[in-house]
């Protein structure tokens, strides 16, 4: 899931979209029905779902499933992505639901615009330190009282890939640990209201520890 900007320049963003433009396909058919095996994330979103009244948007939206989910649970979602090829996939599963190309440094949203915004593992492209911008950018988009809803793989370490589901690709995936990311929230104006930690699912996801955390503004 990659709405991602990079604060080295235009060339950071060029390299991320080269390096999903060859994996969108693989990237749908692998993780387009995820949801299905995990069900902690069903009830996350489920939950965060019930809570907002009004336009949610899927950051980081990948092919679209998270936001598909969101609107079988009376969500009104937009999901939004850097990755023009992701857009297609999402367009593709879901020709009913709306996506558009977007940064997540820039949304194309006036402030105060959203009643919510899922960030499921959209922050993977980023460092730690790197969090403050997408966060505070998050924090002017969303209403006062709008909730926020993060994923993220939990640790220090950067997995680069070659190959990403049989297709050649060269990308930097980035853990965080949870504390610092709570921090980063709450620089950002946010206050949070739970966290979720879980084991991966065996078979199901790469064997990394998650968090989750839901913030309001």
């Amino acid at each position: 899931m990659t709405v991602q900007h990079d604060d080295r320049g235009p060339a950071g963003v060029i390299s991320l979209r080269a390096g999903y433009a060859t994996v969108a396909r693989g990237y749908r058919e692998q993780i387009g029905g995820e949801l299905a095996g995990k069900p902690l994330d069903r009830a996350f979103l489920a939950a965060f779902a019930e809570r907002c009244r009004g336009r949610i948007a899927d950051v980081g939206c990948g092919p679209g499933h998270v936001a598909a989910f969101l609107a079988e649970h009376g969500a009104e979602v937009e999901g939004l992505d850097l990755s023009p090829a992701m857009i297609e996939e999402a367009r593709a599963a879901f020709p009913a639901l709306a996506f558009r190309v977007a940064d997540m440094f820039a949304l194309p949203y006036e402030p105060g615009a959203l009643a919510g915004i899922v960030s499921f593992y959209s922050v993977v492209h980023l460092r730690t330190d790197e969090l403050a911008a997408p966060f505070a950018e998050f924090h002017r988009v969303l209403a006062a009282g709008g909730l926020l809803a993060v994923a993220f793989h939990v640790g220090t370490e950067t997995v680069h890939v070659d190959e990403l589901f049989g297709a050649a690709t060269s990308l930097d995936f980035m853990f965080h640990e949870p504390g610092a990311v709570s921090a980063a929230l709450v620089s950002a104006g946010f206050t949070l209201e739970a966290r979720l930690d879980r084991a991966p699912y065996p078979g199901v996801e790469h064997a990394s520890q998650r968090t989750y955390v839901l913030a309001r503004k």
